[in-house]
């Protein structure tokens, strides 16, 4: 396994001010341990500081850095450069801004109008249950907790309403349905009526196709899939 790897990065960028878009070539040599953000930064510092990306924490939990490489939607800090080079089988990469929502500048994009789709899902509780009379915590069951706490750990990237081939349309979206799904699951949301109201609307969980691209891409391994589709039998 070689120390460094001579990769080609091919940037779709876009000017605001000009409106123009453009494909930038990008020659560098890295470590095969850096991860993409790491090597953006790179060309910033060392060609192009123009060249504009998002990201937060670099620990795959803001889902702030999600881009689409060779087609695939990821986060930039987790690809490594040699996983990079073994999973798509080349040194050239094509990198892009995820079309979820409307590109501000190169591979940033207006993240606000994404997260619309997860505001109308309304991924809070509506109405909780009123704290049991022997204290104020509201206790769930280890067992109760077990069948939707994999859904919790959505960060709201995106990579999953980019893969879908329903949600760039009327489709909420995979995260934003799942986010649904879960508090119909959760013993403390009272507001059933409202939340199959939503399920069962004209945005909502019959637009899947079950395609499972959403749980194939998304990046913390959930299966965004299973719940979308506990979301069709309805069984709450």
């Amino acid at each position: 396994m070689p120390d460094t790897y001579n990769i080609t990065l091919e940037f779709s960028r876009y000017d605001p001010d000009s409106q123009l878009s453009w494909v930038q070539t990008y020659h560098v040599e890295v470590g095969g341990i850096l991860r993409f953000v790491d090597v953006f930064r790179k060309i910033n510092d060392e060609q192009d500081p123009t060249l504009a990306w998002s990201s937060s924490c670099e620990h795959a939990q803001c889902g702030s850095c999600g881009i689409m490489v060779n087609g695939k939607p990821l986060l930039a800090c987790e690809l490594l450069v040699r996983e990079a080079v073994d999973q798509f089988n080349t040194h050239t990469f094509r990198i892009k801004p995820i079309t979820i929502a409307p590109v501000l500048r190169d591979l940033v994009v207006d993240l606000e109008k994404a997260y619309d789709r997860v505001h109308a899902a309304k991924p809070y509780l509506m109405k909780p249950a009123p704290a049991p009379p022997e204290g104020d915590e509201y206790r769930i069951s280890p067992e109760t907790l077990e069948t939707y706490v994999e859904a919790t750990q959505c960060i709201n990237c995106f990579c999953c309403a980019n893969a879908c081939i329903s949600s760039h349309h009327h489709f909420l979206g995979p995260n934003a349905m799942m986010s649904n799904v879960v508090r119909l699951m959760d013993p403390r949301e009272t507001a059933k009526k409202e939340r199959m109201d939503l399920l069962y609307g004209e945005s909502g969980v019959y637009r899947c196709h079950t395609a499972r691209a959403c749980s194939f891409v998304c990046p913390k391994e959930i299966d965004i899939s299973h719940f979308l589709a506990l979301g069709k039998e309805g069984k709450f």
